[in-house]
């Protein structure tokens, strides 16, 4: 791809080593820009306010709106790796590891200005996407070796501020990595590769018209085909099936939770009340225009499902869900094993924190609230320090980028609607480096939405497996008849 200039999208399933693997392509282009580097200075040329060659294709980024988006003149940039702020600092300590030559610096905070004035001597630049957005204006004056976006499925909404800001950075070469890089429609397959080959799927009401209305709305297979041909050769992915000889088996298990009696009567209280409410508004309003409502109706009963006190402060009842995952966990801690706890609702690994302080289980923890250098000290901790049993983790602070192979368990406590979210979760352990079996529980709570989210999640996995194996979202795409199963 880099040899004649086209945009990779390296998409091998979650803990297949992308971050190593590009790394030592980073590496490679960081000696031959030295290289380069070293040629110009001999010739008493410096980077700043050079005019560029062109060496990327001559197609211009398209907009979401169909507009070509002009290049401006440019300085030489180094390699810019943009990724999500929760993996700034894995980023570094990666490329510490594996590349200790890689001159690399982290472009946040007020140390920007500092960084910005020594891309002349760098190989490697990380920055958050945050930071790129808001730095944009300065950025856009280089053009950059090569820009790498990591987790780039944050860009799969092509209109949102973020997409239209990366599109002005230009650069030799450009990668993106994800392991789910359809997570919702085929959108989002369009938006990244309008970054990395602009122009190859065309403008976003041909890609619509073509591909995405045929595709999802239709299931037509010529249209599939005709898609998966044409980003196929630009698309890098192996699955764990096909490496498997190099790690352990993942062995999943849903495990079944009675509700308590006073857990029931609410939930099938709440319920009764919500499927009225909820039918009644789409009647009148349409499906569309009562996402909202249902959203908040869902929500709360899969928060029943798991401990009303999450919705109710003053509920005095006890969770069957509660019982039955500490029951599991202290016979796998009791037994030598370390255990990665994720749920969605933060509140619920507050409840477990309450739990464990009274038991004495020693635990770390992590969410979305902390930054980066406490998220760090928590995974050494869990990872170092074998009398930290238990990792409390948020599904979206916890389920991308984390090395946690000192857990050989998994406890999901809540289903997600998105299927890969949870899996990726889960490799958060079984991924290269892991030596031992790794067991993952999903926890569903019996007669609830939770069952039916699962069935959901099996019915709805067809349409990234038919483009790009792998990938799918649901709720966005309910439709009367599963929204009536779900408050049933």
């Amino acid at each position: 791809m880099h040899q004649n200039h086209f945009g990779a999208l390296l998409a091998d399933d979650m803990g297949l080593g992308k971050t190593i693997q590009t790394l030592a392509h980073l590496q490679v282009l960081a000696s031959s820009y030295r290289v380069e580097r070293r040629a110009k200075s001999q010739l008493g040329l410096t980077s700043n306010g050079e005019t560029l060659e062109v060496s990327a294709p001559e197609t211009p980024a398209i907009a979401s709106d169909g507009r070509p988006l002009a290049p401006v003149t440019t300085k030489m940039g180094p390699i810019l790796i943009i990724t999500p702020k929760s993996l700034l600092y894995n980023w570094m300590s990666e490329s510490a590891k594996f590349c200790p030559d890689l001159k690399t610096a982290l472009y946040s905070g007020l140390a920007r200005n500092k960084v910005l004035g020594s891309f002349d001597d760098l190989d490697v630049v990380v920055m958050s996407y945050g930071t790129m957005r808001n730095d944009v204006e300065l950025l856009r004056e280089y053009k950059f070796n090569c820009v790498v976006l990591d987790e780039s499925q944050a860009i799969k909404n092509p209109s949102s501020q973020t997409s239209r800001a990366l599109l002005k950075i230009q650069s030799r070469n450009k990668i993106a990595l994800t392991g789910t890089p359809i997570e919702n429609t085929l959108l989002d397959i369009w938006s990244q590769m309008n970054f990395l080959n602009p122009g190859l799927l065309g403008s976003y009401s041909y890609f619509e018209k073509q591909f995405i209305r045929p595709i999802e709305k239709g299931a037509n297979p010529h249209k599939t085909e005709e898609l998966r041909k044409l980003i196929d050769p630009f698309v890098l992915r192996r699955t764990k099936k096909q490496v498997m000889q190099e790690l352990p088996p993942k062995i999943e298990k849903v495990h079944f939770c009675e509700m308590s009696p006073e857990q029931a009567e609410l939930y099938e209280s709440v319920k009764n009340q919500y499927r009225n409410e909820i039918l009644n508004h789409v009647t009148e309003l349409g499906i569309s225009k009562s996402r909202l409502k249902i959203f908040n109706g869902l929500m709360h009963l899969r928060q029943i499902a798991l401990n009303p006190t999450l919705k109710d402060v003053n509920y005095e009842g006890s969770s069957g869900k509660d019982d039955e995952i500490m029951r599991m966990l202290l016979r796998a801690v009791a037994n030598g094993h370390k255990v990665l706890f994720f749920s969605q609702f933060v509140g619920y690994l507050k409840v477990f924190e309450e739990i464990f302080e009274q038991q004495g289980v020693e635990y770390c923890y992590l969410d979305g609230s902390m930054d980066e250098k406490e998220r760090q000290v928590q995974i050494d901790l869990f990872q170092n320090n074998d009398e930290k049993r238990v990792f409390l983790l948020s599904l979206r602070a916890g389920n991308s980028g984390l090395n946690l192979t000192a857990a050989d368990y998994v406890f999901l406590a809540d289903p997600w609607w998105n299927p890969f979210t949870m899996k990726q979760a889960e490799d958060r352990a079984h991924r290269i480096g892991q030596d031992k079996p790794v067991f993952s529980y999903k926890f569903i709570t019996k007669d609830t939405i939770e069952e039916k989210i699962l069935a959901l999640q099996a019915k709805k996995a067809a349409l990234a497996e038919s483009v790009i194996p792998d990938e799918d979202s649901i709720l966005a795409s309910l439709d009367i008849e599963e929204l009536e199963d779900l408050l049933n």
